[in-house]
């Protein structure tokens, strides 16, 4: 438990009906009767309370003040909240009158969810939930969040430790009391057990599915210039994002619009068309529209029957050079066209029913996506297609457990270590690294070396969280 008493609005510092204000530690009773609540409520009863300014006297609100005693509490420790009126006024002088008082600090970002780990009311898993809930823009994203906070990762790593501290034992009891009656060549035959549990951990380390869904999905738009991009990006965001000209070349930078499909964050991209550049800043607009595509997690190919669709110098840059992995000769048009994810023949409404070429064409969905932007043909197809192909990219429906870098990194050097204990020469090597998995493995949910996780968990929550 904590010597300090912290306080924080965990509410938004803005005007609104109601402010909620929180205190953890043991001086928040003290902190209330300073407040001029001398009849504490019950723990856990909601009570009415008028609170007054320690030194003045002066009223500051008229509250509903709730009470919760340790260890029955979100951080284990006394716990008291705030329910204020939300005018800034308000919340400022009730702030402002904790702050002047001894033994009271403001809280740091993530500092009751980290007091609430260091009091064993919840793992590092569960915390990382808390912060991806408040962060949650989209239903997906919600499931995701609350599925872990409910401990699924934690309960799948707590089955992995289990498995390396049997097998662990078997190995020690083998190695230690070889003397001993035991059953002959039982380290060896716990080994046994090593490759299953190898593959079921390497089969996460990869999948940045949960990634993607935790930090939205990215979808390019490319293709020649008068294609229509900017007019589909304004189409699906519902409003004028992107510039719409007749006129080619008309985007030079990129363009990012924000929606949700399928409960997914994402973020349309607008690029600047793909053809022979003609002066320096349309090339470094093809040049950045290349680069959008390498970072891109869909890629969508826009053509259209009177879009300038001729040959492209591919820009002079590591970041072309790179994505196109094709021979000096091909065009970067071309390329992107090898590499798209969806293909989209817009403007269907002057030639309907065109015949479908290699540009037309589509990996996953069979011949070209035909689409009228301006008339709205074919919209709800589009969005259907898009749809469907974010939700495989976050891997909705399926059993996702990383969705952090952390938790990739972590289940990387665990894997290491399984494969060397797999290829160790000795029962002894093989023990040590099994030692060195587990060790790693407990750093997922903190049950090993929690302090030094502690910055790196919090470091992006919010204050009075």
């Amino acid at each position: 438990m904590s010597e300090e008493t912290i306080f924080a609005l965990s509410t938004a510092p803005v005007r609104a009906a109601i402010a909620v204000l929180r205190l953890s530690g043991p001086a928040c009773d003290t902190a209330l009767r300073a407040l001029g609540v001398e009849r504490l409520p019950s723990p856990r009863m909601a009570s009415l309370c008028r609170l007054t300014d320690p030194g003045s006297g002066a009223l500051l609100d008229e509250a509903l003040v709730l009470r919760f005693s340790a260890p029955h509490s979100f951080t284990g420790e006394d716990m008291v909240e705030l329910h204020l009126h939300g005018g800034l006024a308000v919340t400022q002088s009730v702030l402002g009158a904790l702050a002047a008082m001894d033994g009271l600090v403001p809280a740091e970002p993530g500092a009751f969810t980290r007091r609430a780990v260091l009091n064993g009311k919840m793992d590092l898993t569960a915390a990382e939930a808390i912060a991806d809930l408040i962060d949650a823009e989209g239903g997906a994203q919600q499931a995701r969040a609350l599925s872990q906070l409910g401990g699924e990762l934690r309960r799948q790593a707590e089955t992995w430790r289990d498995a390396l501290k049997t097998m662990l034992a078997h190995l020690e009891a083998d190695l230690e009391f070889a003397d001993e009656d035991l059953p002959g060549g039982l380290g060896q035959k716990a080994l046994e057990a090593l490759p299953e549990l190898y593959l079921a951990l390497a089969s996460h380390v990869d999948d940045r599915r949960g990634l993607r869904l935790r930090d939205g999905v990215r979808i390019a738009l490319l293709g020649p210039p008068n294609a229509g991009k900017s007019s589909i990006i304004n189409m699906l965001a519902g409003r004028e994002a992107a510039i719409v000209s007749a006129r080619a070349g008309t985007t030079r930078d990129a363009i990012e619009v924000a929606m949700v499909l399928g409960g997914v964050p994402v973020t349309l991209i607008d690029t600047a068309g793909l053809r022979a550049a003609g002066d320096d800043i349309e090339r470094e607009g093809v040049r950045r529209a290349v680069k959008t595509a390498d970072e891109a997690d869909i890629i969508v190919l826009v053509t259209s029957p009177d879009a300038d669709d001729g040959a492209v110098d591919t820009p002079d840059t590591s970041d072309a050079s790179d994505t196109s992995g094709a021979s000096d000769n091909m065009d970067t048009l071309d390329v992107v066209a090898g590499r798209a994810d969806l293909r989209v023949a817009n403007k269907s409404d002057l030639q309907r029913g065109a015949t479908t070429d290699y540009r037309g064409a589509t990996k996953e969905h069979g011949d070209r996506l035909n689409l009228s932007a301006k008339t709205g043909d074919g919209a709800e197809a589009l969005v259907a297609a898009l749809t469907d192909m974010v939700m495989r990219k976050a891997g909705l429906g399926e059993n996702v457990l990383v969705t952090r870098a952390r938790h990739a990194s972590i289940l990387r050097e665990v894997v290491g270590h399984l494969d060397a204990a797999r290829q160790a020469p000795a029962l002894e090597l093989a023990a040590e690294d099994l030692r060195l998995a587990q060790r790693a493995l407990g750093r997922l949910t903190g049950a090993v070396d929690i302090e030094q996780l502690l910055d790196v968990v919090f470091a992006d929550f919010c204050i009075g969280k």
